[in-house]
């Protein structure tokens, strides 16, 4: 999981930025219709801002936020270039966009801090890793980044391709096999699959196969520069997931999910609904790990977890959705002051290295509403 603190938010937590912060979070569409419906959204929310901004903030100046809001909102491009949802952040002198990829509840917000639980719903379950599309005889590499996925151009010396990595050393001849095969030691010493073919030819293929993959594996491991540590999860046919696992000593490979399917003819649209079901399957298991922060000290009151987040001893906050009234532009005094006090503890939390998460209750641990792990 990327780190949702300092990572994202660094230039929002910066000394340098001052405010009064002015942020706007509303969802997003394609349709022209529903762009329509979009630009009035945030021209609605922006009146309801400068009221509430001229209360709170009488000794400065809306006008330059207006001036702001005006060009964005007659800027055609940016609303036609959307994701589910955006986080639109103003202080006087600076503009941030963050565009979610998780759908909201519009709303604004004005305060002395920039309003970051929009952003923290989008980023806490984006995940890094690199995807290993892998055949028998070739293999591709994507770059995972949230809800990015990019092809990596790989250096020709890379193990892209059977024929062009075993050369003079295959032994198979061509490459007209079949897809069966089983597992355990292939009689030659390597660790890597028993053969069940009933001729030479079908040994020799299957040695070709592992000496390739212990070459991909070998290429990972001392070659392959991976100065941020990602791992590296597979998308293959689920026996050659079970050869490569057997012989790999990379460190990057990661097995707690895969893609159990060919990647031979697949197009970038599938490579990308195979991150998509690696990614889903990495937020299942961490948020069923939640439930075990509970065994440390914990309190759930936002009375004792508000004087713990200032102090830094929070090293976990997470909230519940239901925790926050959709009022869009109508937003009440109290539902206003609830998001203003949650905020500010949330970004207690992330300038004191812990981690913010907003989840539906569901997720939450045991449930709860409100929670804040203690480190003491």
């Amino acid at each position: 999981m990327s780190d949702n603190g300092k990572t994202r938010f660094n230039e929002l937590l910066s000394d340098e930025i001052q405010g009064p912060f002015v942020t706007f979070v509303l969802n997003t569409h394609v349709a022209h219709q529903d762009i329509s419906k979009d630009v009035l959204a945030f021209k609605n929310l922006a009146k309801a801002a400068k009221i509430r901004f001229e209360k709170r903030f009488a000794d400065f100046d809306w006008a330059p936020f207006q001036k702001k809001i005006n060009e964005l909102e007659a800027d055609a491009s940016f609303w036609r270039s959307t994701t589910k949802s955006i986080t639109i952040i103003f202080t006087k002198e600076e503009t941030f966009l963050y565009r979610l990829n998780v759908p909201v509840d519009d709303q604004y917000y004005v305060g002395k801090k920039p309003y970051l639980l929009g952003i923290i719903k989008d980023q806490q379950f984006t995940y890094d890793y690199y995807l290993l599309a892998l055949n028998r005889d070739s293999m591709a590499l994507y770059l995972v980044k949230g809800s990015d996925v990019t092809a990596v151009d790989l250096p020709e010396d890379a193990p892209t391709d059977l024929v062009g990595t075993l050369g003079d050393e295959l032994t198979g001849g061509n490459l007209n096999y079949s897809t069966g095969s089983g597992s355990g030691y292939n009689g030659s010493g390597k660790e890597g699959v028993t053969y069940h073919g009933v001729s030479t030819k079908d040994e020799e293929v299957e040695i070709d196969w592992v000496n390739y993959y212990q070459a991909i594996d070998a290429y990972f491991k001392d070659t392959f520069e991976n100065p941020e540590k990602l791992p590296i999860f597979l998308y293959a046919l689920p026996e050659n997931q079970t050869v490569f696992k057997k012989i790999a000593k990379n460190p990057y490979l990661d097995t707690r999910a895969a893609v159990s399917a060919s990647p031979a003819q697949a197009s970038i649209k599938e490579i990308k609904a195979g991150a998509e079901k690696i990614s889903q399957e990495l937020e299942t298991l961490e948020t069923g790990s939640y439930n075990e922060l509970l065994d440390k000290k914990f309190v759930d009151q936002l009375v004792d977890i508000v004087p713990a987040a200032k102090e830094g001893r929070l090293s976990h906050f997470f909230i519940a959705t239901e925790n926050f009234v959709n009022e869009t532009t109508e937003m009440s005094s109290e539902e206003f002051d609830r998001r203003k006090l949650l905020n500010n503890t949330a970004y207690a939390v992330i300038q004191t290295g812990g981690k913010v998460f907003v989840l539906n209750q569901q997720a939450a641990p045991d449930e709860k509403s409100l929670t804040g792990i203690l480190r003491y």
